[in-house]
């Protein structure tokens, strides 16, 4: 399996394509807030000579859903994302303005839900399913075992942890689910998070300050 990030919308926030030799790729949480960003997701999946089959959100807070209608449409895919996030999408216009962000509508609802031991399919590639609430209740990881890799929405980060302090956020919670379901992987496996530079799971069992 294949990755290529995308960095979107004022949040910096990282957009995910992942494929294989096949060329199917899934899109995880389009950020993409401009008709430019649009583009630019667009003209790199062209460029990759990739076929969408698929659109994963990690968790439906706002800055990893502003696209998620534009690739619903584009690419005829359906949302899918942990039901436990739902009430957000609801929420979506009215919390953008309070971050300063105008945006038109409400991103479309998921249509297929995901939940911890679900297995994800795109071309000769599977994903795991991992449910870790306490950034967002909803909030999932996706690893990749055979590449050992993991796509970890905002639960991980470089040195850091998810926020926990935004509605149903629970920090006891996060930590638990971190060291639970993802320190129990081997230290040589990559982390893809959804802000900032990638990581492996040994450096943030060794120097994470959180999960000490």
């Amino acid at each position: 399996m294949q990755i290529k990030s995308l960095v979107f919308n004022p949040f910096q926030e990282n957009t995910y394509l992942l494929y294989d030799e096949t060329k199917e790729c899934v899109i995880v949480d389009p950020g993409m807030l401009s008709s430019v960003e649009e583009n630019l997701l667009v003209s790199t999946i062209e460029e990759l000579d990739l076929k969408p089959v698929r659109l994963l959100q990690t968790h439906l807070h706002l800055d990893h859903v502003f696209g998620t209608g534009f690739v619903t449409k584009h690419y005829g895919l359906k949302p899918e994302a942990h039901k436990t996030d739902l009430p957000f999408i609801a929420q979506h216009k009215e919390y953008s303005a309070n971050f300063g962000v105008q945006v038109e509508m409400n991103p479309p609802e998921p249509e297929i839900f995901l939940d911890e031991g679900d297995e994800v399919k795109f071309g000769n590639t599977i994903l795991q399913v991992r449910h870790i609430p306490g950034h967002s209740p909803g909030g999932i990881v996706f690893y990749n075992q055979q590449d050992e890799v993991v796509i970890a929405g905002d639960v991980l980060f470089k040195g850091s942890v998810g926020r926990s302090d935004l509605p149903g956020g629970d920090h006891e919670l996060l930590i638990s689910g971190i060291k639970e379901k993802l320190m129990n992987l081997p230290d040589e496996v990559k982390v893809y998070s959804g802000h900032g530079p990638e990581t492996t799971i040994g450096q943030e069992r060794n120097s994470n300050p959180y999960l000490q």
